[in-house]
């Protein structure tokens, strides 16, 4: 056996063990107080369990050595582990674990829903935890957005300030061939020559409405919802409406400019009525023919389910583009009502999950009205069958 693997084993077996180093014994502590102490020398599963101790302090330091020893997507999973094994989501009331912690969507989503319970001191902390988030997600997601929903190329006009996509370089490389640099075989384009976009006047801007299913199940979809719902609303090029719903609706459109107080709006938990949230969007529909409903839901409904067919046919009919996603998360295909899904998706409107990463070419594809059917083929993703 290798030292590696001896090492590693050693660890694997939890425990104390003279013959790890000091760092590797801080190690084998911060698993050992999650995990417990692994199996004994006759293989069998140890019955001791982890525990981090009472106070915020202690669980602080573990997360600082869980940080220090593994990556991000690790420290996720053990965080994880921590709360399901050792009911932490207590330590999430203290300021001391949060400004240790490995933040992410799910942990967003945990804060939101203990949000009425924290003390004003943790909530402060909260705010900062979850804006840290929303800002690395904004830097991910906005200019992927903002590139994908932005006006078409209009090749009638050009510009010497072009974004990198909107560049011609035919024309470039033309206007520069006096800058060719022979040693380096390729020329410096002092001089772009691009096109420009084409800005649609206020009054003609596509309506988005953003309607998202805020009970439990759908946490990390709300989340990358109202982040996407920010982004969008920052953008010239549409109107966005974000309304969040369980058996209320809470309309988050006006706090669009603030993500961190569009989240702490939401509610998480309760149980679902859609009809009634898509009949409050319905009336929030200005121009149906240049409106988009995007429906997000896990199509449990707690509500008339007859009266949702009827009012989705309805504002298909008007001209409305509605697309029903099951979920909008990293996570794979989620749990869904199938019987509700074929039902809605044989009215026509497309009815799938998405990732965050695909979710800006998606609105792309429906502000430019193609087929969502076709687009989703093309992106290798899974529709429902009517």
């Amino acid at each position: 056996m290798s030292e590696e693997s001896e090492r590693r084993w050693r660890l694997a077996l939890g425990g104390e063990d003279d013959a790890l180093d000091a760092s590797d014994t801080r190690l084998s502590s911060a698993l050992t107080a999650l995990y417990g102490e692994g199996a004994d020398d006759e293989g069998k599963e140890k019955k001791s369990r982890g525990g981090l101790g009472s106070s915020a302090p202690n669980v602080a330091r573990w997360m600082g050595d869980i940080r220090s020893y593994f990556p991000s997507p690790v420290v996720q999973i053990v965080q994880k582990d921590a709360f399901e094994r050792l009911g932490l989501q207590r330590m999430l009331l203290e300021p001391e674990f949060l400004a240790a912690v490995e933040a992410d969507v799910n942990l967003i989503a945990t804060l939101m829903s203990l949000r009425n319970v924290m003390p004003e001191k943790t909530k402060d902390t909260a705010r900062q935890v979850i804006a840290k988030v929303v800002a690395e997600l904004m830097e991910r997601l906005e200019r992927k957005t903002a590139e994908a929903t932005r006006g078409s190329v209009d090749r009638s006009r050009r510009t010497s300030r072009p974004r990198f996509a909107d560049i011609d370089w035919p024309r470039t490389i033309r206007a520069n061939l006096r800058h060719y640099q022979h040693e380096h075989r390729t020329i410096v384009p002092e001089r772009l020559i691009g096109f420009m976009r084409q800005q649609r006047r206020l009054v003609d801007l596509d309506e988005v409405v953003l309607c998202v299913d805020q009970s439990g199940s759908m946490m990390p979809s709300v989340v990358y919802a109202s982040i996407f719902a920010a982004v969008m609303a920052s953008l010239p090029v549409v109107k966005t409406k974000l309304v969040c719903f369980d058996t209320v609706i809470v309309d988050l459109t006006e706090e669009l400019a603030d993500p961190v107080e569009v989240l702490f709006g939401v509610q998480l938990g309760g149980g679902t009525d859609i009809n009634q949230a898509v009949a409050y969007c319905a009336d929030k529909i200005e121009r149906p023919s240049k409106a988009h409903l995007i429906l997000i839901t896990d199509l449990y409904e707690g509500g008339n389910a007859e009266e949702l067919l009827t009012r989705v046919a309805r504002l298909i009919g008007l001209g409305v583009n509605v697309i029903v996603l099951l979920a909008l998360s990293d996570q794979g295909r989620p749990a869904y009502d199938p019987n509700l899904s074929a039902r809605i998706a044989a009215l026509g409107a497309p009815v799938f999950a998405c990732t965050p990463d695909q979710f800006p070419n998606l609105m792309a594809a429906a502000l430019r009205r193609q087929d969502i059917h076709a687009w989703a083929a093309k992106e290798d993703i899974k529709l429902i069958p009517a």
